[in-house]
């Protein structure tokens, strides 16, 4: 039954999105593909584009009617598909790059710009067709404009599978020298997760879990310029106040999005999946999740303190949207991505944040290492362990960490990177220059944490 929404709700709403940068940053539409597979690869692929381009038919026209008749703000609508390895490894063959083709083509042909599954869980091993979706992915990334890829290379459960891990530093760095004509584009459609989630609305890493029915829709919300005025307008509240002002806050923009949400579902005839009320910054003033916590006190991002700011803020807004809708899901938190968030471009520029305290930083943020560039000569081993210690940060945990990384061909630290739109642009941050190599060679699985075993 759908929440009724008070018409001071709505007029609220309207002011977040004239005056506070509110909007829904993406509906994401989920596919299964499972009933696609085929021998013939090129069968199954030609089946996968049939099926999206019926179920999307009208899913860029529904977020345009939504848009108008609430007035707020539909900025990206996207799809997301079973994950590609576990569809094609029904075939006798080893070439997946067709079926990336075939998933460009339905994306383009309904009018997304995103769509997300060309992916691998391989958290306790590969299958051959985990092996042959892992090897076209460099490939499928540069031939395509809209299609995203993700591994998941460990859980809390399952530990750590650092062969994956290993193989995953060199295909970020293929992709990278694929796509070098654009500073590494492919590598920001690319991530990398421990403890993936199913219904994650979100590119790049967005897929369709095999839990989930054969058509959902998934629809990120996105507040950081809500959140920022909540936050300015309290300087004299102490932190137990001021994580009441963001949970309100955040209370307001998940009921938006389930507002949202609902209203596709009922249109499209497609059941409503999740609210993610994740803050999801952009490189627009006003759109940036580092200027909350400076709101709150810190000159810039990156000085101490940042992380205890973040870990108020991630909590606080989890709090906010779970007593607004019984359906919030994804990852659903704040975001902390380099190239994205005017003040982190800033902050990395000048020497305010590095890489060891964005590190330090994704233990309490919703996700990880994210669309932050690299030296261009970084070692696929030196990769590969930059994604095991965030994995580990994941797994010990118990939540879902990702590392988006670009090692930006021909750039050093200081150089500048531009993917333009809501990607953004960032400087090249400097990491350490010794060796991991003999670590990653060793191989196997770090085994999982004692409460992994919980039940």
């Amino acid at each position: 039954m759908a929440i009724p929404f008070s018409t001071q709700e709505i007029l609220e709403t309207i002011r977040m999105v004239q005056m506070e940068h509110l909007d829904v940053r993406t509906i994401t539409m989920g596919v299964s593909l499972r009933n696609c597979a085929h021998p013939d690869i090129a069968t199954a692929a030609a089946k996968a584009y049939d099926k999206i381009c019926r179920a999307a038919a009208k899913l860029v026209a529904t977020g345009e009617a939504i848009q108008h008749e609430y007035g707020i703000p539909i900025i990206n609508k996207r799809i997301s598909v079973t994950p590609v390895a576990l569809v094609a490894e029904s075939s006798d063959s080893d070439n997946y790059l067709v079926f990336a083709e075939q998933l460009e083509r339905a994306a383009a042909e309904v009018g997304v710009n995103f769509i997300g599954g060309f992916s691998a869980l391989v958290h306790k091993g590969t299958t051959p067709g985990d092996d042959a979706l892992i090897a076209a992915i460099p490939r499928a990334l540069a031939a395509t404009e809209r299609v995203c890829a993700s591994v998941n290379i460990g859980t809390t459960r399952a530990g750590i599978n650092m062969d994956a891990v290993a193989r995953m530093g060199e295909v970020v760095c293929e992709t990278a020298r694929l796509t070098a004509a654009r500073d590494g584009i492919g590598c920001a459609k690319l991530v990398v997760f421990c403890n993936a989630v199913e219904d994650n609305p979100f590119m790049a890493g967005a897929f369709h879990g095999i839990g989930e029915p054969d058509c959902v829709i998934n629809v990120g919300v996105s507040g950081p310029g809500v959140v920022l005025n909540a936050v300015a307008a309290a300087p004299e509240a102490d932190f137990g106040e001021l994580a009441s002002v963001i949970k309100r806050t955040a209370f307001k923009v998940t009921r938006m999005g389930e507002l949202v949400g609902r209203a596709a579902s009922a249109k499209l005839g497609v059941p409503f999946g999740i609210v993610d009320l994740s803050l999801a910054p952009t490189p627009a003033q006003g759109d940036s999740v580092a200027r909350i916590l400076e709101a709150m006190g810190l000159e810039r991002i990156g000085t101490h303190g940042s992380t205890a700011a973040l870990a108020l803020l991630n909590d606080a807004v989890k709090k906010g949207g779970a007593m607004a809708s019984s359906y919030v899901g994804g990852l659903s938190g704040a975001f902390i991505p380099v190239s994205e968030d005017a003040a982190m471009i800033e902050a990395a520029a000048s020497g305010a944040i590095t890489f060891d305290k964005l590190e330090a930083m994704t233990c309490v943020c919703s996700v990880g290492l994210d669309m932050v560039a690299v030296p261009g000569m970084t070692s696929a081993a030196t990769i590969a362990a930059i994604i095991a210690d965030e994995a580990a940060i994941g797994m010990i945990n118990g939540k879902t960490t990702a590392v988006r990384i670009i090692p930006a061909p021909g750039k050093q630290v200081g150089d500048r990177v531009s993917f333009g739109g809501l990607l953004g642009e960032a400087p090249v941050m400097a990491l350490h220059t010794h060796s991991s190599e003999a670590f990653i060679g060793r191989g196997g699985r770090i085994p999982a944490p004692l409460q992994g075993l919980n039940n």
